[in-house]
């Protein structure tokens, strides 16, 4: 399926050092939202896709005035289409849509068709019409196509589209299909996917995969008006184990379950339409079998009927709300974290060559820090930031002395004879397995792509304990002298050569800022380095990089060799439990070019991996946020977003 990253492509990724987070799946992590798709009524005006957006599950607020965001009559061949299902596919980044084809005034046996749409940005929609009547033969008694949705089927790698239909005589069955390559049209005939043991009417399917089982929940059309469930390991085994017991939680006929899970949390919402009524209810369900209401807590600024909810990042939410409007409750859309996937360390450039900022990190979620490549992100403003893929290889030929935990780099562009050089400094894994040393790569664009040097420039630590790694190279604004600091349990600082590739070594200095404690500013790696309106300022993380006690400590100087004076009041940045916000240090500093705007980018640990058996450590994300000064050129301490 193109909508499926391929084996193929895997093993390109992976050969090629990208990883298989970044190039395509969106993580749980990165959702900061929810769409809620679904139409209004039974009148052709108002048989229409509508979208609204929540950014907590509960409170929904309607997109585009809860005008239809789609034009029915254009992809149709009713005029109206009913019963909206959304799905993001396994690549993380391309929508399925499918619908029911039907305006309700023409009669409830009046439909033969659904239509199948397809989007990558959630705005653009493709579309094909599947009318059964003529799309296979034998289908004369055919009475009604209803609500379709997709799903992965896991087993046969192949995306399923699963719905009711009814034929003269006989009962709805909820019946299946798999979707061609391009989402454009059904392969193979339509088969029953799931018939109840007593053999009556079932419709409106809601398939959700927990834990190795298919969950679906359906409505006993015609006989109870409720909703049941069903499960298998196996979607088209046959076999099916059925719950005995309605779920919804109200005495009312229902119909249209639709589920989805809470961003970050082990519970779903189920949620349904009490048609008659005119209602929507919300269930809260930890086990996907016992539900309680929740409607004390659901708010809408429309009625919906029939619809789904996906989560979504803070990209597709931006671009649906410029699209068709942002909602005032909405307030500021959420920035944190800015990049996908986990990464941690991260390194901020502003290039004069592209007029553009760049971030290069660790590259996290590697059991035992064990990444072995640094990427970058570029970025026009600091929110958007786009992939410009693997710029440093330590499994390469690119890097003839290392061989992994590519961790903590750095990097400077620099004129040199009219022409901008781009100097990366790292820290890597020796190929003899001894302790993290400090190399550098160059290369004549802040993307790459980038020659190391040959061998390392950092071998040994001046303290005479503690690994060489967490890089920092600052440029004097004053001297235009060079400098480079590193050190993890100490921090050494020492001029740079104007080559850029080596080292002054006589000018080594041990600069650890003294005392202090884990609650305050005991220095334990992470050094970097700024001058501001006379002042260099030195800040520093201290505590390990998997406790959420992580924080940034701050000192300053009147010299870029120190030494260095802790601030009375030294913390930068630190742990906020009530935004859950976790180990937020190893920082980079940037100033928006003319101006006295300053951010501060670092990596918190991701609020679901806190627990030791989780990898705090390699389970982090990159955050930014204002930095300010007090009158007296003082660090204020970071208010961090979320």
């Amino acid at each position: 399926m193109n909508c499926k990253t391929t084996i193929l492509t895997l093993i390109t990724l992976i050969l090629g050092g990208m990883s298989t987070v970044q190039a395509s799946q969106t993580e749980e992590k990165d959702y900061v939202g929810y769409l809620f798709t679904y139409f209004t009524g039974n009148h052709i005006s108002e048989e229409a896709v509508r979208f609204a957006v929540s950014m907590d599950g509960y409170s929904f607020y309607a997109l585009n005035g809860n005008k239809p965001v789609l034009d029915s009559k254009v992809i149709s061949s009713t005029g109206g289409v009913r019963d909206p299902h959304i799905l993001r596919c396994e690549d993380g980044k391309t929508f399925y849509m499918v619908v029911t084809d039907m305006v309700s005034d023409n009669g409830w046996d009046s439909n033969r068709a659904l239509v199948m749409l397809k989007s990558t940005d959630l705005v653009n929609w493709s579309h094909s019409i599947i009318n059964m009547q003529k799309r296979y033969k034998g289908q004369e008694k055919l009475k009604r196509v209803w609500a379709p949705q997709t799903i992965f089927d896991k087993e046969a790698g192949k995306y399923m589209l699963y719905w009711s239909m009814q034929y003269e005589g006989g009962p709805d069955v909820i019946y299946y299909a798999y979707a061609n390559e391009d989402f454009t049209d059904l392969t193979g005939e339509p088969k029953p996917l799931f018939i109840p043991a007593d053999k009556k009417s079932c419709i409106d399917g809601d398939i959700v995969y927990k834990d190795g089982v298919y969950h679906l929940f359906y409505k006993t059309e015609g006989h109870g008006n409720g909703i049941k469930t069903a499960t298998t390991r196996s979607l088209t085994s046959g076999e099916w184990k059925e719950s005995p017991d309605y779920k919804q939680q109200t005495k009312e006929a229902v119909e249209g379950a639709g589920t989805f899970k809470l961003i970050g949390q082990d519970k779903y919402i189920l949620m349904y339409d009490v048609y008659i009524k005119g209602a929507y209810q919300f269930t809260e369900t930890s086990d996907l079998e016992h539900f309680k209401v929740i409607d004390h807590a659901v708010s809408m600024d429309f009625h919906p009927r029939h619809g789904t909810v996906i989560p979504i990042t803070r990209a597709e939410l931006k671009r649906i709300t410029d699209k068709w409007g942002k909602p005032e409750e909405l307030g500021e859309l959420p920035q944190n974290p800015v990049l996908p996937g986990f990464h941690a360390d991260p390194e901020i450039l502003y290039s004069k060559k592209t007029d553009k900022y760049y971030i290069y990190s660790t590259t996290d979620g590697q059991p035992g820090w064990g990444g072995w490549y640094f990427t970058a992100f570029s970025s026009p403003d600091l929110k958007d930031w786009t992939y410009e893929g693997v710029i440093l290889d330590l499994r390469s030929p690119q890097v003839p002395w290392a061989n992994g935990n590519a961790w903590a780099p750095a990097i400077e562009e620099k004129l040199i004879d009219g022409k901008y050089k781009y100097f990366f400094y790292y820290s890597g894994n020796p190929n003899d397995n001894s302790r993290k040393q400090i190399g550098v790569a160059v290369a004549d664009s802040p993307t790459g792509p980038f020659k190391d040097m040959g061998q390392p420039i950092i071998t040994d630590s001046p303290a005479g304990h503690g690994q060489q790694i967490d890089v920092d190279v600052f440029t004097d604004p004053m001297t235009g002298t060079p400098y480079i600091y590193w050190g993890n349990g100490y921090m050494a600082g020492a001029e740079l050569n104007s080559d850029m590739v080596s080292v002054k070594k006589e000018t080594i200095k041990v600069l650890t800022p003294k005392g202090g404690s884990l609650k305050d500013y005991a220095y334990r790696e992470a050094p970097y380095v700024f001058y501001r309106k006379g002042t260099y300022y030195f800040l520093w993380s201290v505590d390990d990089t998997g406790s959420p006690n992580y924080h940034v400590a701050y000192g300053t100087s009147d010299s870029p060799l120190g030494p260095i004076k802790v601030a009375k009041d030294p913390i930068v940045t630190i742990q906020d439990p009530a935004k859950e916000i976790y180990g937020p240090a190893h920082n980079s500093v940037i100033r928006k070019p003319g101006t006295d705007e300053w951010y501060i980018v670092y990596h918190r640990i991701n609020k679901n991996y806190l627990d030791k058996d989780k990898g705090p450590g390699v389970h982090r994300e990159v955050c930014i946020d204002r930095l300010e000064f007090n009158e007296d050129g003082t660090i204020k301490r970071v208010t961090l977003t979320k």
